[in-house]
């Protein structure tokens, strides 16, 4: 994405981006995203796939994923229905930029916490 000074300055937007962004950082999205970047799957391979999420809170998610266009819901016609959810390439380019921002938290982790040590204890040497 090019955020020219036009895009930057464009303050009217704010809102829109916010609310786009507050979804993409919920606990569940990335991950399952993630986990779909490597191949379509299942409900309940997906569910098994992304630790800690419930039935309840995948079926939310991927809703909301298949509405704004990141996930495609194929339904097979047999008894019982099988259901497969796989990104669209608008999921995929999702999926790309949430692992780059994980290696960029990898690659960082250690200066993060360092700054949080020295944050803490001069805080506390405050008190």
């Amino acid at each position: 994405m090019d955020m020219t000074a036009e895009h930057a300055l464009d303050t009217d937007r704010c809102p829109q981006v916010a609310q786009h962004l507050a979804w993409i950082g919920d606990r569940w999205t990335l991950p399952v995203v993630v986990v779909l970047d490597a191949g379509a799957q299942r409900f309940n391979q997906l569910r098994r796939s992304v630790a800690g999420i419930s039935q309840q809170m995948l079926t939310r998610t991927l809703r909301k994923l298949e509405r704004d266009g990141m996930v495609r819901r194929t339904v097979y016609p047999t008894v019982p229905p099988q259901v497969e959810y796989a990104l669209t390439p608008l999921g995929h380019s999702l999926a790309e930029q949430g692992l780059a921002l994980g290696r960029w938290v990898f690659d960082h982790e250690g200066l993060i916490e360092t700054s949080r040590t020295v944050f803490d204890a001069r805080e506390t040497s405050v008190e």
